[in-house]
């Protein structure tokens, strides 16, 4: 798949790496992986693109910020996606269980979609309280509390 192929309504598995030469996110795997388009998305390929998004979701482990102890409080794959044209960003501090993130993120989306004026912030924040509420595992702050939407410049708050 194209990086240029990617919607806004398609999942994709999406892991987030540090250890290579640059760090990026591997994609699901092309049908035919060739130079151009081997499913990693590194942060030079990501400052090339020009987005027109409000929100760019990056739930996969840790892309607050990053690799290194006392790095940046924004990794430079999120600032990235800001100089790419995102407008603004969900991010984790830290690895969190794939069911709470999927709960958590629907739940936002649901509630965004619910009551527009609530705005991306409100929706986390709404989608955090409906877990804190359901009084089980999924109440616990390490399964919410490591996301966090950061609001770049030229976003409607």
């Amino acid at each position: 798949m194209r990086i240029s192929e990617i919607q806004p309504t398609n999942c994709y598995i999406i892991h987030t790496i540090w250890t290579s030469s640059e760090p990026g996110l591997i994609l699901s795997p092309p049908a035919t992986p060739n130079d151009k388009d081997d499913g990693f998305l590194a942060v030079s390929d990501i400052t090339g693109l020009k987005l027109d998004a409000d929100l760019v979701v990056l739930s996969a482990c840790n892309t607050a910020g990053g690799a290194n102890e006392g790095a940046e409080a924004l990794s430079g794959m999120a600032r990235a996606f800001f100089y790419a044209g995102a407008r603004s960003l969900l991010v984790l501090h830290w690895y969190v269980d794939s069911k709470a993130t999927v709960s958590l993120i629907t739940k936002a989306f649901a509630a965004l979609k619910k009551n527009p004026k609530l705005g991306r912030i409100g929706a986390m924040r709404t989608a955090m309280l409906s877990l804190i509420k359901m009084d089980n595992r999924a109440s616990h702050p390490a399964l919410w509390a490591p996301f966090v939407v950061v609001v770049g410049e030229g976003a409607v708050r």
